[in-house]
């Protein structure tokens, strides 16, 4: 017998939530991403219980217990819950009638086989109840220990159903699976078979996707397997998988967290939106191409964009050039960002005015920034206008 153990299980409001099921002769297991988790001995965010209580059930039964029932997909066999101010979705057992391949029309089950055998893997079709005996009916465990990713049964009717699995697959590989055995080869020749799918997902799902599992801590092979199953080229055109491997050992040089835009820029696509990225992740994914293939120099960038941003351009720029980034070689970035151009617009005038006190002042801050913003006020003013 399997167990699983942490706070997220023993929290008061989860068994309050799991309690109120089970003592009313329901059945009540917490699901997916909190079992695997801590299977896996990773952190726990979210806690989704599992039921085979009917929506309407669980929310007189909450309401009866003194917590907060909210309808938030009823229509789904969503409840969430509120007990000691967390909040729990608590999802009646669920079977497919029908799928398009982005959504299901679907039926509540009564039993948790009819409702694991409609996820997609089978690490996340483990259960858990308030004691923390887990239940694994579709044979999950053995996968999740050998952190082996595999489809429930069929990999292309799962991939049929929802065509986002294919990207899942990917990002749940670069989070779980285990680099060294690679991946399952039934589940790369459904991805491959089924690439036209891909077109019929929203840029929206696809960015938010793309996003988490650039946000692993390596994602490298996922997006190389992307790349030559013909994933890549189909969601992100003209991208590369080349420079993520440099970029990842220039993050670990410079001591970076991961960072899903940062990796992004590094596989040539800046079309943030084309994905539909948020405005400033937009701006933010352009400025890194620009400066990455810009030729400021990184004290430049420094002062004009901050440390961080001119930390991610020399890490991409060694990425791109597939050199090694030596943090003893670089500048003072921290430095170069506070430095503050001494001339203002006031010190040149009246004599110079219009387009004559623009070009002054962008000449006298190349100079400043050439002399590693060294030159002060004076040093400034006093120099020829040819300077």
């Amino acid at each position: 017998m399997t167990q699983v153990t942490g706070d997220w299980l023993t929290a008061p409001g989860t068994q309050a939530v799991m309690g109120m099921l089970e003592d009313a002769g329901y059945q009540a297991h917490a699901v997916g991403g909190c079992v695997r988790n801590a299977l896996l001995g990773a952190p726990v965010a979210d806690v989704d219980i599992s039921t085979d209580a009917r929506p309407e059930t669980v929310i007189a039964l909450a309401r009866a217990a003194g917590l907060k029932p909210v309808p938030t997909g009823i229509e789904h066999g969503t409840v969430t819950v509120v007990a000691r101010g967390e909040p729990f979705e608590v999802t009646t057992y669920r079977a497919d009638v029908e799928t398009d391949g982005r959504r299901a029309v679907v039926r509540f089950a009564d039993t948790m086989a009819e409702d694991a055998v409609r996820r997609d893997f089978t690490m996340n079709a483990l259960y858990a109840d308030r004691r923390g005996t887990v239940v694994d009916p579709l044979g999950g465990l053995p996968d999740l220990r050998a952190r082996h990713l595999r489809f429930i049964q069929d990999a292309a009717q799962r991939i049929r159903e929802d065509y986002l699995r294919t990207l899942r697959y990917f990002r749940f590989h670069a989070w779980y699976g285990d680099p060294a055995q690679g991946m399952d080869a039934e589940a790369l020749a459904a991805i491959a078979d089924n690439l036209d799918g891909l077109d019929r997902l929203s840029a929206e799902r696809v960015g938010a996707e793309l996003l988490k599992l650039l946000a692993a801590p390596d994602p490298v092979q996922a997006v190389a397997v992307m790349a030559q199953t013909g994933v890549l080229p189909r969601i992100l055109p003209g991208a590369s998988p080349r420079a993520l491997g440099p970029l990842l050992m220039a993050e670990e040089a410079l001591g970076l967290a991961p960072d899903p835009l940062r990796r992004l820029a590094a596989t040539g696509f800046a079309d943030g939106a084309a994905l539909r990225l948020s405005k400033p992740d937009q701006k933010r994914l352009t400025l890194l191409r620009e400066l990455t293939e810009g030729t400021a120099g990184l004290p430049e960038v420094a002062w004009r964009h901050g440390a961080e941003t001119a930390s991610d351009t020399a890490a991409l720029r060694a990425a791109m050039l597939e050199q090694p980034v030596d943090p003893a070689a670089l500048p003072d970035l921290a430095a170069a960002a506070q430095a503050r151009f001494p001339v203002t617009a006031q010190d040149l005038m009246p004599a110079l005015s219009g387009k004559a006190l623009g070009d002054r002042l962008r000449a006298l801050e190349a100079q400043w920034i050439a002399s590693g913003f060294a030159l002060d006020r004076e040093d400034l003013l006093t120099a020829p206008p040819e300077a």
